[in-house]
């Protein structure tokens, strides 16, 4: 049996203030924006090339932590995301990969292994998120 993730639920306070966001900044697209009330409302966006959304709305509490973003190229998007004005963390990568221990260096891991470079980016609701490099 296959299992997938095919939807993330972000809990945020202002639901029109995460759209723009994860639209205008982060660059995801925007699928729906269902709003049949004032009490009700769900708007999905999905990341580039992503097969997993991300669900925002209404009454949902509390923070997500540390979800993963896969990218190619992890210098382009460093550049991209601050470019639309996300603040993001200095690219770093693990300080040694075949017996990693926790460590990090500053920049792209000088090998652009697999799953060795990260960033990380918080959205205004403080829910965060992990970019990787998978060439």
């Amino acid at each position: 049996m296959d299992y997938g993730i095919e939807v993330i639920t972000l809990p945020v306070a202002d639901v029109d203030r995460a759209l723009e966001f994860y639209v205008e900044r982060v660059g995801f697209t925007l699928d729906v924006d269902y709003r049949p009330s004032d009490e009700f409302r769900v708007v999905q966006l999905t990341p580039p090339g992503s097969a997993c959304s991300v669900h925002l709305g209404q009454g949902i509490t509390g923070a997500v932590r540390d979800t993963y973003l896969v990218v190619s190229d992890i210098q382009a998007v460093h550049q991209e995301l601050s470019d639309r004005g996300v603040p993001v963390s200095p690219i770093r990568h693990k300080s040694t990969v075949d017996e990693w221990q926790g460590g990090f260096a500053p920049g792209v891991d000088p090998q652009r292994r697999n799953y060795a470079s990260f960033l990380d980016f918080a959205d205004p609701d403080g829910n965060t998120w992990i970019v990787q490099e998978r060439r």
